[in-house]
C-alpha cells in the first residue's frame, strides 16, 4: 500500500500534536488540593491564593480541601495515595516534608523520597515573640542572660512537637546552651491564647499569625529566625546576628502523587513559578509576612534532603522525642 507524501505529512502531524492534545486536556475537571492544616492558617492562606490563580489560568476549579492532623501527615499521606492523574495535588509543610520524616520512628503513610515534588512557594520566617507582662527581656542577648539565670523555669509553646516553632526552640537552646520548659499544642490557636494570658512566656512561629498582636504591643518580637533581618521589618534584629548560624524558616512547596505524568507537573510547575515571580505576587506575600519562592522541581527536590538532613541532625543531637 503506497502513502502519498501529503499523507505522510498529515500522518507526522497527527502523532506531533498527540502529546500536546493530551497536555491540552488538562485538568479534566476539578481540581483538588489537600491543604495539611486547619482553615485559617498561613499555609491555608497562601494555598488558596495561588489556587485560585491556578483556575484562572487552567480554566477549571482548584478546590482547596483542609485535612489538619498529625504535624501535616495525614493531608499529606492522603494527597499521597491519591490516583495520579493531575487531579489531585497536594500542599506540603516543613514539618511534614522534612522534620516529622527525619524522626525515622514516627509513623508516616508515605515516603518523601516516592513524592513527584513540583517546587517551593514560600519562605515564612518564625520570630521569637515573648509576652512583655512576663518577659522583662527586650533583647536576644537580655532574654539569653534572663534564661541562664532561670534554667528550666520559662515556658515556650509551639503547635506541635515536630514542627518548624518547636524545632527553632530547640535549635536556640543548644545554641545558647539554655533550658526552658516546652509546652506543645495541638496548633497555633491556642498556643497563642495562652501566650497573650502568660500562661506560656514565649515562642517561635510564624510572623502572620503574630503581627496584630505585635502593632497592638501585646506582644513584643525579639528577633526574626530568619539569616537576615526580614523583609516585613527591617529594625527587627536576626537572631543570627547574636548566634551566628542561626535559621529556623517555615516553608511549603506543592508536591504531586507518585507516578504522575511528567508533562502534567511541567504544566503546573512553570505556571506556579510565573505566578510565584509576578511583581503583585511578591508584593501580596511580604505584606502577609512571608516570602515568596519560586524553585524548580529538581531545586525543590534537593532543599528538601539538605532540611530533612538538617534537622536529622538537631533531633539526634538533642535526643529529642515524637511524643
Amino acid at each position: 500500500m503506497m502513502i502519498s507524501r501529503r499523507g505522510l505529512a498529515a500522518a507526522a502531524l497527527g502523532l506531533a500534536a498527540t502529546p500536546a492534545l493530551g497536555q491540552a486536556s488538562y485538568p479534566n475537571g476539578p481540581v483538588r488540593i489537600v491543604i495539611p492544616f486547619s482553615p485559617g492558617g498561613s499555609a491555608d492562606v497562601f494555598g488558596r491564593l495561588i489556587a485560585e490563580h491556578l483556575g484562572k489560568t487552567f480554566g477549571k476549579p482548584f478546590v482547596c480541601e483542609n485535612v489538619g492532623g498529625a504535624g501535616s501527615t495525614l493531608g499529606i499521606g492522603q494527597a499521597a495515595r491519591a490516583n495520579p492523574d493531575g487531579q489531585t495535588i497536594g500542599f506540603g509543610s516543613i514539618s511534614g516534608l522534612s522534620i516529622i520524616p527525619a524522626f525515622g520512628n514516627i509513623p508516616i503513610t508515605y515516603k518523601v523520597d516516592e513524592l513527584m515534588l513540583l517546587g517551593q512557594v514560600t519562605a515564612i520566617p518564625n520570630v521569637l515573640a515573648v509576652n512583655p507582662n512576663t518577659i522583662r527581656a527586650r533583647s536576644v542577648p537580655d532574654l539569653i542572660a534572663h534564661l541562664k539565670a532561670n534554667p528550666g523555669k520559662v515556658t515556650y509553646g509551639t503547635p506541635g512537637v515536630g514542627t518548624s516553632q518547636h524545632l527553632a526552640a530547640e535549635l536556640f537552646q543548644a545554641m545558647t546552651g539554655t533550658s526552658m520548659v516546652h509546652v506543645p499544642y495541638r496548633g497555633s490557636g491556642q498556643m497563642v491564647v495562652d501566650l497573650l494570658s502568660g500562661a506560656v512566656d514565649l515562642s517561635f512561629d510564624n510572623i502572620p499569625l503574630l503581627i496584630p498582636y505585635v502593632a497592638d504591643k501585646k506582644l513584643v518580637l525579639l528577633g526574626s529566625a530568619t539569616k537576615d533581618r526580614p523583609a516585613f521589618d527591617a529594625n527587627l534584629p536576626a537572631i543570627a546576628e547574636f548566634l551566628p548560624g542561626f535559621e529556623a524558616v517555615a516553608w511549603h512547596g506543592f508536591f504531586l502523587p507518585k507516578g504522575t505524568s511528567p508533562e502534567i507537573a511541567n504544566r503546573l510547575s512553570a505556571t506556579i513559578i510565573d505566578f510565584m515571580r509576578q511583581p503583585g505576587t511578591v508584593s501580596r506575600f511580604e505584606e502577609l509576612g512571608a516570602t515568596a519562592v519560586s524553585t524548580s522541581p529538581a531545586e525543590f527536590t534537593e532543599f528538601v534532603r539538605h532540611e530533612t538532613a538538617r534537622w536529622g541532625r538537631l533531633i539526634e543531637e538533642r535526643k529529642i522525642q515524637p511524643n
